[in-house]
């Protein structure tokens, strides 16, 4: 049993790689912000829903209080998860680390960084989709643009509501300012940060993953080799 936080900032592939890993090892991708919307249509949640749509960050005890409990049922059925972009803030570290540390042991929890400059993250994600039906990611690449439909479901692609030039840099902002810092309190409670070089293609991003998990790797050689 594993469980992996792929961090980075916004526009840096989390997404798209939390996808090709669920799909290559039957990982599910739990896409925090998925859960988090789910839970808007409470009117108690007015403030909260106004935050997110804003391009601010929820409360961290709100958001770790979804996380380990919708996560952490699907490790209590065995399944093996993959978050893109959790926790967020230390204060989220502190709460969720712990509930996985309970379940599957310290040694199986791993945390993978990739790295992305500001102004990458700004041109990707002004470029970048998401398909309607089950947000599927379609990236920012220019390989991508002239797709009218998710090559996935076949359902319209949309723009999400956050993919706005002065919310991206907010956002920027708020991960340097607030997720950053989460990587000092790992190490100083023993956890190794594998860095992922984000300005690459897709598959060489991919590639620099797949080869740091060695727990998959001979797994991976066999797929490839096949």
């Amino acid at each position: 049993m594993k469980v992996i936080f792929l961090m980075g900032p916004i526009a840096s592939g989390k997404g798209t790689q939390a996808d090709i890993l669920a799909k290559k090892f039957g990982f599910f991708h739990f896409e925090t912000s998925k859960f988090l919307e789910a839970n808007f249509k409470k009117p108690e949640l007015a403030k909260e829903k106004e935050k997110f749509d804003s391009g601010q960050w929820n409360d961290p005890s709100w958001v770790a209080g979804i996380v380990c409990k919708e996560a952490g049922k699907l490790v209590d059925e065995g399944r093996e998860v993959i978050f893109s972009g959790s926790p967020r803030t230390v204060e989220e570290a502190i709460l969720i680390i712990p509930c996985f540390e309970d379940k599957i042991g310290k040694e199986n929890i791993l945390f993978l960084n990739i790295d992305l400059s500001e102004q990458e993250s700004v041109k990707r994600s002004l470029a970048r989709r998401i398909c309607k039906a089950n947000r599927h990611p379609i990236p920012g690449f220019p390989e991508f643009q002239k797709l009218t439909a998710c090559p996935e479901d076949g359902s319209e692609l949309i723009r999400r509501s956050l993919d706005k030039p002065e919310i991206i840099s907010r956002r920027y902002q708020e991960h340097l300012n607030r997720t950053v810092p989460i990587f000092d309190f790992l190490k100083n409670h023993g956890y190794s940060i594998l860095e992922i070089n984000g300005e690459q293609s897709i598959e060489k991003v991919s590639g620099d993953i797949l080869n740091n998990l060695s727990f998959r790797h001979d797994q991976y050689q066999n797929a490839a080799g096949n």
